[in-house]
């Protein structure tokens, strides 16, 4: 009887360890992210500017060590995403503004595959500018912008994430957040100088 029963377990054993091509690895997986509705609120103090943002950001002074009045960011605190804003007022020098904000969208071409660009005009307001996606898995920034009154003031942005560039997998935040930016630029004013 030991003999039967030692037997089956040794054919057993050596049926259940055959060799199976048919092995398939399971692609690399990323998180599902439920993104909420977009809804905004205004920020309107007494800096030079006004505009929406999202709700589900928050808006806090700029504490780098280089910064300068009316520096602020937009932070997404659940998605590690920062918008960076930078003002600066305007004295016969816009042309430096706005070659350094180019000098910054070239420091992302060798990690870019795709940089394209729309120009931002609103004349009503006094808004004009241009507006930069930076596509390309490793592009440390996925979007830049500046605007300007093309007089007086100018103020760049730059959305980042405190994470390894992988814009594959970033994608829903970053499509989320550029709508986000839209609606920034859209209702972005510049206050006169009595109101600021």
């Amino acid at each position: 009887m030991l003999k039967i029963f030692f037997s089956a377990y040794i054919i057993f054993f050596l049926c259940s360890c055959g060799n199976d091509n048919n092995f398939i690895p399971k692609p690399v997986g990323y998180l599902r992210l439920d993104l909420p509705a977009h809804s905004y609120k205004s920020f309107d103090t007494t800096y030079p500017y006004r505009f929406d943002y999202s709700r589900h950001a928050r808006v806090v002074e700029d504490t780098e060590r280089n910064k300068e009045i009316y520096w602020i960011n937009i932070e997404y605190p659940e998605y590690k995403a920062k918008i960076y804003l930078s003002y600066k007022t305007v004295d016969d020098n816009l042309g430096r503004y706005i070659e350094d904000a180019h000098t910054f969208i070239n420091k992302h071409i060798p990690k870019a595959s795709t940089i394209s660009e729309s120009t931002i005009i609103k004349p009503g307001k006094r808004v004009f500018g241009t507006i930069y996606n930076i596509e390309g898995i490793g592009a440390a920034s996925p979007l830049q912008f500046y605007l300007t009154d093309s007089t007086k003031k100018f103020i760049r942005g730059a959305l980042y994430f405190n994470a390894k560039p992988n814009n594959d997998s970033l994608a829903p935040v970053i499509d989320y957040i550029k709508k986000d930016v839209e609606r920034f630029i859209e209702s972005f004013e510049w206050k006169k100088a009595g109101n600021q």
